[in-house]
């Protein structure tokens, strides 16, 4: 395990899947009205041991946009109750479309867990290569986690509507281009079609390989954002659809050596509201 990249191998974790302080959570997630639900596809199947975390669970519900950045007290208490602890290593794994566990890792980072690391190919290439899996609900016994907010990792509409106009920071939208540019409805009822004005758009599903789940080479990595008019020696916030999928350009750009980034928790589903700040349609 590499002490600076995010990412673990299928040969890593099998050989500490039985270590005492390895935690493995499985985070993945989909979009409103897919079924099956991330829950019953975890209880079909996930990797020994592992653990649910629920996106929508481990997040604020007081407010009406979907998964919020929780407060650090119910970030601790939540994960906590997962049976992870301050002195743990967190491995994360989804189902292989690199959807939500890098959402999830940046979490724990904002929360000040820096022991986290994210599956490479997630579960899709545990079974691939016919590693175990198992059924059925894990509830470990509940631990102490105590989490601090870094606010720093994290930005508001407010910060971004004042970026607009300063264009202090480079945003970037992982959706795909037909979202980004506004030529198709979005997923969410209600939700205006467009992005960000400035905005760069780096559709996320270009960062991984399709086949195996695993995270594409650094050069293609790299080429990926260049290629979108990404300035990687300048300040960048990544968005998406809601919070989720901004996860996966964060985490590229970490393994890029770009670690200081930020991510729009809200997303085009609170700037997309009816409403709301200016848009801009068609190509970045």
């Amino acid at each position: 395990m590499s002490p600076t990249d995010p990412l673990v191998s299928t040969e890593w974790l099998a050989a500490h899947i039985n270590d005492a302080n390895v935690k493995i959570l499985d985070a993945s997630f989909k979009l409103p009205g897919v079924l099956p639900l991330p829950k019953d596809d975890y209880l079909a199947a996930h990797l020994p041991g592992a653990a649910f975390f629920d996106v929508d669970a481990v997040s604020d519900h007081s407010n009406p946009l979907p998964h919020m950045y929780p407060s650090a007290e119910q970030f601790g208490r939540d994960v906590g109750n997962l049976g992870i602890g301050n002195g743990d290593t967190v491995v994360l794994y989804d189902a292989g479309g690199w959807v939500a566990a890098p959402r999830a890792w940046w979490m724990f980072l904002s929360y000040g867990h820096g022991n986290v690391r994210i599956l490479n190919g997630g579960l899709k290439k545990w079974r691939a290569e016919g590693r175990a899996t198992e059924s059925g609900e894990v509830k470990p016994k509940p631990a102490t986690f105590k989490a601090s907010y870094d606010s720093r990792r994290v930005r508001s509409m407010q910060q971004l509507i004042g970026n607009v106009a300063s264009r202090a920071e480079q945003v970037i939208d992982a959706r795909a281009a037909d979202r980004f540019e506004g030529r198709v409805p979005e997923p969410r009822p209600g939700i205006r079609s467009g992005h960000i004005p400035g905005a760069r758009n780096v559709p996320y599903n270009l960062l991984f390989d399709a086949a195996t789940g695993t995270m594409k080479p650094l050069e293609d990595l790299r080429a990926a954002f260049t290629g979108a008019g990404v300035k990687l020696d300048q300040p960048i916030v990544t968005s998406c659809g809601s919070g989720v999928s901004a996860g996966v350009l964060t985490l590229a750009l970490y393994r890029l050596g770009i670690t200081d980034t930020a991510l729009y928790d809200g997303s085009w589903s609170e700037w997309g509201q009816a409403g709301g700040p200016p848009i801009a349609t068609g190509p970045a």
